[in-house]
């Protein structure tokens, strides 16, 4: 990537990319290799094979999933039609448990949507594992808008939903462990820190922070500038717990909090030119973050340790076809990005 310009000076060996017959949207990387699942895969490749989930984003009740494997030494990346299935309504989000383990046969997937679906990725078929619904009635479910799995205690899973909850899960046991009103309004994203610590945002224009030692309370850490301005994606810094990053709506802004200070962000990242849509901290870099938009800009940026008075520029760049919808940053391969636009997905090398 090159920092001095708006257009990126990748070479073809810096950028893969996958075309679906659909607009892309959810999307995932499984932190297994499917050589880590497969003990017969293994005898017949030397490189190694990722796993990356891609949701389609059609607007009816039929969408679908598909499994892709790259293979970062031939630098291919390609559908496992044996692996996609059927998947009702778009998803919101897609999630690979965090942390695989090779105690583990199977890797699981997570997908948000009407509910909150657990499915198993073996070697030649996915299967639907389970279906949590904690819906009273069954004639009608809030949506979920998001979820996050909690990388210290995997059987939590916490999901927001545009009821003005976040329910908190036990995979294992398939039970609601508890579900906290969060917010005044939709909640839009949600975020684990610790096991029992996790944030949300909402249409409220609120970042909440929630232990679940003490249920009855929350600790507002930021609101948005312009009353009930929604913040709509939330990111902890994983190797970094002091520091979250947030996103207005219709905003070009990447929100840097510090939940010491609440209240006032001690950066605002702001070299968009159009409205942001994700954002990725670096898996082991607590420094670096990634941001994407309207603009079709990939940014990734350094804060610094201090901020100048003219605010901070991004170190890379990168210009993709159309508005970029989604972004993640692989947790076995710090050096890949995934971006979504359109009906593609670009793996971009940094």
């Amino acid at each position: 990537m090159d920092n001095s310009t708006q257009e990126s000076n990748l070479g073809t060996e810096n950028v893969v990319t996958y075309e679906s017959p659909y607009p892309l949207y959810a999307m995932a990387f499984s932190s297994a290799t499917t050589a880590t699942v497969s003990h017969a895969l293994r005898r017949h490749h030397t490189g190694n094979h990722h796993r990356i989930a891609v949701g389609s984003f059609i607007e009816e009740f039929s969408n679908r999933v598909d499994i892709l494997s790259f293979d970062d030494e031939a630098l291919t990346l390609k559908s496992d039609p044996s692996l996609s299935f059927e998947h009702p309504y778009p998803p919101t989000k897609l999630m690979f448990q965090p942390n695989f383990s090779l105690r583990q046969s199977h890797d699981l997937l997570a997908s948000s949507g009407d509910y909150l679906r657990l499915w198993e990725v073996k070697d030649s078929s996915t299967e639907p594992l389970t279906v949590l619904n904690n819906s009273k009635t069954s004639e009608y479910c809030a949506p979920l808008t998001s979820f996050d799995w909690n990388e210290v205690e995997p059987r939590r899973i916490g999901t927001s939903s545009i009821d003005t909850t976040c329910t908190i899960w036990d995979i294992e046991r398939c039970v609601v462990e508890t579900q906290l009103i969060a917010h005044d309004k939709e909640v839009y994203d949600i975020a684990w820190g610790e096991s029992g610590v996790f944030a949300s945002v909402s249409a409220d224009g609120s970042v909440r922070i929630f232990d679940l030692r003490d249920k009855e309370h929350s600790t507002i850490i930021y609101e948005s500038p312009q009353p009930d301005t929604p913040l709509l994606r939330l990111a902890w810094n994983k190797q970094d717990l002091r520091y979250m990053a947030t996103i207005l709506m219709d905003s070009n802004k990447v929100v840097i909090l510090d939940i010491r200070a609440p209240t006032t962000p001690v950066a605002e990242l702001e070299r968009h030119g159009a409205s942001v849509n994700a954002i990725a901290w670096a898996p082991r870099s607590c420094r670096h973050i990634c941001s994407a938009g309207d603009d079709a800009q990939a940014l990734i940026w350094e804060l610094p340790t201090v901020a100048g008075p003219n605010g901070i520029d991004p170190m890379l760049m990168y210009s993709a076809g159309a508005e970029i919808n989604q972004l993640q940053w692989s947790p076995l391969q710090p050096d890949w990005i995934g971006i979504a636009f359109a009906n593609r997905l670009q793996l971009l090398k940094v």
